[in-house]
């Protein structure tokens, strides 16, 4: 379980110590099934904790449903987005409110089991920052579901280095320190390990239950995984050139003004030594668009750069993650 370090039993009590969050669009057939797993795993266990509900803009009774139940329960918290922002938004706004020590994220269809909530808290307090389920026996469609999961988790973990099994798998735990330090945008959830990984953080996976959707239909479709590929552009680029950005458009740039140099060279050669005519020759035309392209594209470095800048100083937000202090503490130094 999450160890907490405090001698007084009565500020103990308060603090939360898992804020389960789960984002939500047109479940309401499953939320009371689900809220009544949550609570009696977690009332099984020593542990304070809380569950944020996100409605991310439900055309159904969901909200009403959240908004009844959070009248009534102390243990439920019920953020109501003004429309339907995504599940990449409902999660940071899942994030945003989250008071716990530890954050718990699952799906709100019943096919990730509360049950494993435990299991997952038990493997991050052995030292790990995010601990990811694993759904070994997946009760989806093998074409619609199962071929692109397999074929977006392939590329996912041949371009970011993360060996981690299913990165569609909601069931994660993540220390609170974790998720403040990521910030999501688009439908980078999706990507969370990989976020997590560029953060500096220790990642593992341990398999859970699925079980198969009991309401409603699925809202994921091959049509993802085209989304997945323009996204891992984006994390790949982070991960790579995040606080370097001149490297990779200064590295292309500079390549493509000494092609077009080069080529210059060879027609101011072939003009002014051979007295040929290199008007009419298609090289001309690619020498002038290399030189121009590597100008624009070394500005555009410049640009990041600069950019980069900006976004790490506003927000006073260093290039670098602390795992832990180590100093001799001041009773041995008296001594």
């Amino acid at each position: 379980m999450i160890n907490i370090p405090t001698d007084n039993p009565e500020k103990q009590k308060q603090i939360i110590d898992v804020s389960v969050v789960v984002p939500i669009k047109d479940e309401v057939e499953s939320l009371p099934h689900l809220l009544d797993a949550i609570s009696c795993t977690l009332q099984n266990t020593n542990l304070n904790y809380e569950i944020i509900c996100v409605d991310d803009g439900s055309t159904d009774d969901t909200a009403s449903f959240l908004k009844q139940q959070a009248a009534i329960r102390e243990d439920l918290k019920a953020i109501i987005l003004r429309r339907n922002y995504g599940q990449t938004a409902a999660m940071s706004a899942g994030f945003n409110y989250a008071t716990g020590k530890a954050v718990v994220t699952l799906d709100a269809d019943l096919q990730n089991d509360p049950v494993d909530i435990p299991m997952l808290l038990n493997k991050l307090n052995e030292g790990y920052d995010l601990v990811s389920g694993w759904r070994q026996n997946r009760q989806d469609g093998a074409v619609n579901r199962l071929l692109p999961s397999k074929i977006a988790n392939w590329l996912i973990r041949r371009t970011t280095s993360v060996n981690i099994r299913d990165y569609g798998c909601s069931l994660k735990a993540y220390r609170a320190e974790l998720v403040a330090d990521m910030n999501l945008y688009g439908e980078l959830h999706r990507f969370l390990p990989a976020l997590a990984y560029i953060e500096g953080a220790k990642i593992t996976e341990i398999p859970v239950r699925h079980h198969a959707r009991r309401f409603g239909k699925s809202k994921y479709g091959i049509s993802r995984t085209f989304r997945v590929l323009m996204d891992l552009l984006t994390i790949l680029f982070m991960k790579k050139f995040l606080t370097r950005p001149m490297h990779v458009f200064g590295l292309l740039g500079l390549f493509s003004m000494m092609t077009g140099t080069g080529i210059g060279i060879y027609l101011t050669f072939i003009k002014l030594v051979l007295n040929e005519s290199i008007g009419s020759r298609p090289l001309l035309i690619l020498a002038v668009l290399l030189l121009v392209t590597g100008v624009q594209l070394f500005c555009f470095g410049l640009l990041a750069e600069l950019l980069m800048r900006t976004y790490h100083e506003s927000q006073g937000r260093p290039i670098y993650r602390v795992r832990e202090i180590v100093v001799k503490n001041d009773s041995d130094r008296s001594q």
